[in-house]
């Protein structure tokens, strides 16, 4: 798996939002294009219902934002607080762009939003999240906010009718 995406591509500052439960049709185009379904372990053709109920059941331990670009949603981010009170300190990070909007800076600041909540407004000390290891693109991101690859899930992950190694990732702030 390899990225398209140019280096050199303009970069963007969308305006970053709370999820509202109008944004699931336009969350489902962005989870049904073949590079946001290629870098993460969603199958494909998803409904709008499924988005409209992931939505309705996002609690209080969930942060989840969307990026807009004149007023188009062009990508989602979300940070889950684990539940067990002996996990509380942890959250998970989930992120994905309109396949026309990757490169851009956007991922970015998403990633930089969710870390800001992660460490300014609910203490916790490791989030976490899981990567293709051959989505170059996203590994970079990751890395340049402070990750690090913590392990390697060898062919955990399948797509394109192959199998993937998949990398845990983590930063840590204690």
């Amino acid at each position: 798996m390899t990225s398209t995406t140019s280096p050199s591509s303009e970069k963007i500052q969308p305006q970053l939002r709370a999820i509202r439960p109008s944004d699931a049709e336009a969350l489902c185009a962005i989870f049904n294009m073949p590079g946001f379904r290629w870098g993460t372990l969603r199958m494909p053709f998803e409904m709008v219902e499924q988005v409209e109920r992931r939505i309705a059941k996002s609690g209080q331990e969930t942060t989840w934002i969307v990026a807009e670009v004149d007023g188009k949603v062009v990508g989602h981010g979300s940070l889950v607080v684990q539940g067990s009170p002996r996990r509380s300190h942890i959250g998970e990070i989930n992120i994905g762009l309109d396949d026309g909007f990757v490169g851009k800076g956007i991922g970015s600041a998403i990633l930089g939003a969710l870390l800001d909540v992660a460490d300014n407004w609910r203490a916790l000390k490791r989030v976490e999240l899981t990567v293709y290891a051959d989505n170059e693109p996203a590994v970079r991101l990751y890395t340049s906010h402070g990750f690090e690859v913590e392990g390697r899930h060898v062919k955990a992950g399948f797509t394109d009718g192959q199998y993937h190694d998949l990398l845990s990732m983590a930063r840590l702030r204690f």
